[in-house]
């Protein structure tokens, strides 16, 4: 089971990226997937979780409305599209998966596989 993130890079406020993860070695719509961030001297938190087949999504309220998941079975891939983007949303950001989520908001230990991170700057 691989993960591979991908889209990060420096942005102004209030513009837009999405962050790609491929997943490889599974199916992505059998596992939950997450994505998580870890800022600077900060904890690493979720913030938007999709669960197997599709079924909830949950995210934080620091990015309700203007986040969101996605993912294409197809591709085998899942995407967060991260738009009105403010300086606090600066962070390194990882997707995680598990074939079943351990509740909302996740705690990072219980997802057992993780892609590497990417770099999100939002300058002000």
């Amino acid at each position: 089971v691989q993960l591979q993130a991908s889209g990060g890079g420096l942005v102004q406020a209030g513009g837009s990226l999405r962050l790609s993860c491929v997943a490889s070695g599974f199916t992505i719509d059998d596992y939950g997937v997450c994505w998580f961030r870890q800022a600077p001297k900060k904890e690493r938190e979720a913030i938007y979780c999709i669960s197997n087949r599709g079924t909830v999504t949950w995210y934080a309220d620091s990015v309700g409305g203007r986040f969101t998941i996605s993912s294409d079975n197809a591709k085998n891939t899942a995407y967060l599209q991260m738009n009105r983007l403010e300086p606090e949303d600066t962070a390194v950001y990882y997707c995680a998966a598990a074939e079943e989520i351990q509740g909302y908001p996740p705690l990072p230990e219980s997802m057992p596989y993780w892609g590497k991170g990417t770099l999100v700057t939002v300058s002000s």
